[in-house]
C-alpha cells in the first residue's frame, strides 16, 4: 500500500508500466469535473471509474482484495478512510474471477489510514483494503484500475 499526495504520484511511475498513463490522465483531466462512469484509458488494462459511494463505518466496511488489478483510489469530495490488512493476515475466501474480487466480511482491518482530496492510496494485490469509510453520507471518488 502507498499513501501520498497527488503532487507526488509521478514518483511512483516505476512501480508499474501503466502508472505513467494514470499520471498523464490526471494531468489532462479534472477528475472532480468528470461525470460518473467508466473511462477506458488502455482497454481493460487501465481504466478509471468515477463514482459516488455510500459512506460506511469501520464496522460496516468490508475488506477486499484483487488478484489481477491494482487500485489507485482518490477521494474527490471529502476525506475517505481505508482499512488495511496484508493479505497474509486474511483468511482464505472465495474469489470472484469475473469481478476480480475477494470479499472478507465481518473482519476488522488491522489498521486505518485517511486520505483527503488531493491524496491517493494505491492498493496492490497483496493489500487487503476496506474502502468508503467516512463520517459523511457519500464519497465521490476516482478509482483507477491498473493491470498488475
Amino acid at each position: 500500500m502507498v499513501v501520498d499526495t497527488l503532487d507526488n504520484l509521478s514518483l511512483y511511475k516505476g512501480l508499474n508500466p501503466l502508472f505513467k498513463d494514470v499520471v498523464e490522465f490526471i494531468e489532462s483531466n479534472d477528475l472532480a469535473k468528470l461525470a460518473e462512469g467508466k473511462y477506458p484509458i488502455k482497454g481493460d488494462d487501465l481504466f478509471v471509474n468515477i463514482t459516488t459511494a455510500k459512506g460506511k463505518s469501520p464496522d460496516e466496511a468490508v475488506l477486499e482484495t484483487h488478484r489481477r488489478m491494482i487500485d489507485i483510489q482518490i477521494p474527490l469530495s471529502g476525506a475517505e478512510t481505508y482499512g488495511y490488512t496484508p493479505i497474509c493476515n486474511l483468511p482464505q475466501m472465495d474469489y470472484n474471477e469475473e469481478k476480480d474480487i475477494t470479499k472478507i466480511p465481518g473482519l476488522a482491518a488491522d489498521s486505518y489510514v485517511t486520505c483527503q482530496p488531493g491524496m491517493f492510496a494505491i492498493f496492490f494485490p497483496q493489500d487487503g483494503h476496506a474502502p468508503c469509510i467516512s463520517g459523511e453520507s457519500e464519497i465521490r471518488k476516482a478509482i483507477f484500475k491498473v493491470l498488475a
